[in-house]
């Protein structure tokens, strides 16, 4: 049950937004086995005085296109299945809608299943 927070620069279109929303919820149906029924998702825009990243840390060229992925998740996946996730993503934003591989960022957050209440103040996956 992945919970994501998007972050990027304001400026995109509805469908370009609702692409990315759509891309990231594909790659982890595929790479995680998110059911199809299973968003949760946030997207914050933010202005250039609010948005600040390394243009070339660690040798990636970025642009004011990079979009930030944060994706909380239980900790039950292997490293083969993380590094997948990664690929397809950034498989799957550049095809819709368009994003360069170099203006993906992600960091992906991993908990106990324990941590989660999706509802009904019960913790549905202890």
């Amino acid at each position: 049950m992945p919970l994501t927070h998007i972050t990027l620069r304001t400026g995109k279109t509805e469908a370009y937004r609702q692409a990315i929303f759509d891309s990231l919820h594909q790659a982890m149906h595929t790479c995680f086995d998110v059911p199809a029924d299973n968003q949760f998702a946030t997207m914050t825009e933010c202005d250039a005085a609010h948005f600040r990243y390394s243009a070339s840390y660690l040798g990636v060229e970025r642009s004011d296109d990079l979009v930030m992925i944060q994706i909380t998740a239980n900790n039950t996946r292997s490293v083969a299945q993380k590094k997948a996730l990664y690929c397809q993503i950034v498989e799957r934003l550049g095809h819709s809608p368009g994003i360069r591989p170099a203006d993906v960022f992600i960091n992906l957050v991993e908990v106990d299943r324990a941590n989660w209440s999706l509802g009904h103040g019960q913790a549905q996956y202890a």
